[in-house]
């Protein structure tokens, strides 16, 4: 059968990076029941330098039209004089966000033990390395929740957003958190400020009522700054970390220093599968947790592994194709433990050698094992 991907390179580094894991993809799929179509598109600033908009309506189009969207990242200094509203994250990553329905962002964070020496945390805090998935809830919170705005007051003037969660936002984002942690070690933490926050006390109450249907999962309540905390000082104790929108937006970032950069972070965004089931494949965004990194633009230093990740992560998600998911992130395992690094993760040890974007993918590709 044929799928299609709209595949969204974006700004700075994007593209660089979005071209080495095509390069990967095509390895692996090359013995696939699956036929892929890769079809490219403009998004975010480089979009607005082409058509005056970070989303054009073709682009929508295309995305409507595919299986799934490979993103790069979208944004830089040059597009940061423009009104906030226009700007490439507010005007292309959010509204594909609202538009397909992605309410479910996991993010990964795995520190390779070969990695260590690149992790600010000490080696009796890291042990024998990380392994913790971040559940992120995507389309609520004070991102989306009205009123939000600007109004003067007088002579006084005041900015305001509106956190807000429905139940059913935190009811399916629930579920999947025990779903996943039931897969993994049967542990999940839910973070949320109930202290002070009243949509944060409705947050706990309904994961309290949704963990009743889980009862061989643990249930862990946490307070946001407490986690913050816990991330840093005992990053061991968690597996499954189940976050409102602005929480998990900061946590995630926090935690990609666990893995030892942000260029290791990939990250899938689902969407409901009863408003975009596309012949039975599970509609989703996959992307990179980290920026466009302007300046390392253009100079083929930029690390694609996280953009790899990001390709396997839609290879399980959204295709089902756990094989050949698998043997991609066991083939970045493998090129890294051979010293492979790009310049974020390098340091002058033995058997370690600094690479390009390109020569990391092409190691990636070569350790691609079809047995």
């Amino acid at each position: 059968m044929e799928v299609q991907v709209a595949v969204l390179p974006g700004d700075g580094i994007g593209p660089e990076v979005m071209e080495a894991t095509l390069e990967v993809l095509e390895k692996v799929l090359r013995k696939s029941p699956l036929f892929f179509k890769f079809k490219k598109a403009l998004v975010g600033g480089s979009a607005i330098d082409a058509v005056g908009h970070a989303l054009p309506a073709q682009t929508l189009q295309l995305c409507e039209e595919s299986h799934a969207i490979l993103f790069g990242s979208v944004g830089g200094p040059k597009w940061e004089s423009l009104p906030p509203e226009l700007q490439p994250e507010r005007a292309a990553l959010l509204p594909l966000r609202r538009h397909f329905s992605l309410y479910a962002n996991i993010r990964p964070v795995v520190l390779y033990p070969e990695l260590q020496h690149v992790s600010p945390l000490k080696s009796e805090i890291i042990g024998s390395g990380v392994d913790i998935v971040i559940l992120r809830e995507l389309t609520g919170d004070v991102y989306f929740g009205e009123p939000k705005g600007r109004r003067k007051l007088g002579d006084e003037e005041e900015a305001f957003d509106t956190m807000l969660y429905r139940r059913y936002e935190i009811e399916r984002i629930g579920h999947l958190a025990f779903e996943l942690g039931r897969a993994r070690k049967k542990k999940v933490h839910s973070i949320d400020k109930a202290n002070v926050l009243t949509s944060m006390v409705f947050w706990r109450e309904v994961i309290s009522e949704i963990h009743k249907n889980y009862p061989d999962v643990e249930l862990h309540h946490m307070y946001v700054d407490n986690a913050a905390m816990q991330l840093i000082r005992n990053p061991r104790q968690f597996d499954v970390i189940l976050c409102p929108n602005m929480f998990g937006d900061i946590l995630s970032d926090e935690a990609s220093q666990l893995s030892g950069s942000l260029g290791m972070l990939p990250s899938a965004s689902l969407g409901v599968p009863a408003l975009w089931d596309k012949n039975g494949y599970r509609f989703g965004l996959y992307e990179p947790a980290g920026g466009t990194a302007p300046d390392i633009a253009g100079k083929g230093v930029a690390n694609p592994i996280a953009q790899i990740l990001s390709a396997a992560l839609m290879l399980r998600y959204s295709f089902y194709l756990e094989k050949e998911a698998t043997m991609i992130e066991e083939a970045v395992r493998r090129t890294i433990s051979q010293g492979y690094r790009t310049l974020d993760i390098y340091a002058a040890l033995d058997n370690t050698r600094k690479v390009s974007t390109q020569e990391m993918a092409m190691a990636i590709a070569a350790n691609i094992d079809f047995s």
